[in-house]
């Protein structure tokens, strides 16, 4: 104890001195640095304001603002816990980003008046995507991988394992803004990277803002989360990839007109089993409920790339139910490949009770899945299993859904998305609700969301 409180009045010390402090040059272990418990059976608590290098024990850091500079690591089986309304910014010069590793954990639960909240470290105004890298959580939840891979975005740490259960955190009301680095072309740090995550971590009321890659992609895994948002993204705003089986339920994909990835597709959902189309099991299958995704509702030429509201291909499967598709450039909703149109033909992957609506295509398939499934038969299928096709966006009546810095969401009266929801047949992670889309009566984004924070002071 008495090595404990020495330590922590050092840092006080220094802080009280407005001195930054390196994490790594002013904390020791003091027993627990296998990421046990601590002697006293106290978490320390230690008031800092600079965060880099390695985190190898349980660090609890007080509501306060605090810098990431560089690439931090959380290994050794550490805990590492920010308390609610604390703003973690990136140093401008060595971007940051924040990796947990396997059998580590990071705590960041937030609540709806006092977010946490991941951003760029420049002045309101001056914030661009790409600012810096964004979170990274590794787990040990298995993936489709013969081997444990390596997680892309330049970072040295590996994922997944045999522990669908796997606890990699929480995240709860969490801010991630201006993220997205490209270490490499196609080896990019997402807003929110997922690796093997498992089930037993929990992740709820996230919104991902101006990323400059992916919103949320996950690597495998089983986590499963509710309330996930994705603003303004360059590329996708759900990723799924390398045999992820979790289950979602309340998700927003709201894109930008003139924000889009000059080298890629835009997506709100992509999903591949692997990048070679292969038969490695478990086969990629998210199970999706209550999703809005809202596209440019621009002509394909304004964007320069296609858009699509789901792009299902490379032999994955899926779930798609009681959802809302509108304002995409080109199709709706795309299955390509052979593999994950016999998939859905099949019944192992369904798209059902869903509003679609397309400036172009609606419907469409690419890639070889014509070969066993049309445009039109596709559609017919979906009509058939509960989905309503339109021709204006306007006639799904949500009140002010497309791009601005104070959208609404929620259905207007009349709306076709209040209701017609089904739930038979799905696992009791989902909550029954009556609507179609992300959006009841209720609006799940007031108080802790931003849709303007290239102009929030922090």
């Amino acid at each position: 104890m008495k090595k404990l409180f020495s330590i922590l009045a050092i840092v006080s010390l220094v802080f009280s001195s407005c001195i930054k402090v390196n994490l790594d040059d002013s904390v020791t272990n003091v027993g627990g640095g296998n990421g046990g418990e601590y002697a006293s059976q106290e978490e320390r608590i230690i008031d800092t304001r600079v965060i880099s290098g390695q985190i190898t024990e349980h660090v609890t850091l007080p509501k306060g603002k605090y810098t990431l500079k560089g690439y931090v690591y959380v290994t050794n089986r550490a805990i590492l816990t920010f308390a609610p309304g604390s703003v973690i910014v990136s140093d401008i010069t060595n971007k940051g980003a924040l990796i947990i590793e396997r059998n580590s954990k990071l705590i960041a639960a937030g609540t709806a008046s006092e977010p946490i909240v991941f951003t760029s470290g420049k002045a309101p105004g001056q914030r661009q995507p790409g600012d810096w890298g964004g979170i990274i959580l590794l787990g040990n939840a298995p993936t489709n991988r013969a081997t444990e891979p390596t997680i892309e975005g330049g970072v040295n740490a590996q994922y997944g394992g045999a522990i669908a259960g796997d606890n990699s955190g929480i995240l709860t009301y969490v801010r991630i803004e201006f993220a997205g680095i490209a270490s490499d072309p196609g080896s990019e740090i997402n807003g929110l990277t997922l690796g093997g995550v498992g089930s037993g971590t929990k992740l709820e009321n996230i919104q991902v803002s101006f990323g400059n890659d992916d919103a949320f992609e996950f690597f495998g895994g089983t986590v499963n989360a509710k309330n996930l948002i994705a603003f303004a993204t360059a590329d996708d705003d759900f990723d799924f990839d390398f045999g992820y089986t979790g289950q979602i339920q309340f998700g927003l994909s709201l894109r930008k007109t003139d924000f889009f990835d000059p080298g890629d597709d835009t997506h709100g959902v992509e999903c591949d089993n692997d990048g070679s189309g292969s038969a490695a099991a478990p086969f990629t299958r998210p199970v999706l409920s209550n999703f809005t995704f809202i596209g440019q509702n621009a002509p394909h030429t304004a964007s320069g790339r296609n858009s699509r509201g789901n792009r299902w291909r490379r032999n994955a499967r899926f779930v798609l139910r009681n959802s809302i598709l509108m304002a995409t450039q080109n199709a709706g909703v795309l299955i390509e490949s052979a593999g994950t149109a016999q998939a859905y033909l099949d019944g192992i992957s369904a798209f059902k009770n869903n509003l679609v609506h397309a400036i172009n295509n609606p419907y469409a398939v690419a890639g070889g899945a014509e070969t066993v499934l049309t445009a039109a038969e596709f559609r017919a299928k979906a009509e058939n299993e509960g989905c309503i096709t339109f021709t204006s966006l306007g006639d799904i009546k949500l009140n002010n859904p497309l791009y601005s810095t104070a959208p609404n969401f929620l259905p207007a009266d009349g709306s076709p998305a209040l209701t017609g929801a089904d739930f038979s047949g799905l696992p009791n992670f989902f909550t029954p609700v009556t609507y179609r889309g992300a959006f009841g009566i209720d609006n799940w984004t007031a108080g802790w969301t931003n849709f303007d924070p290239q102009h929030t002071q922090y």
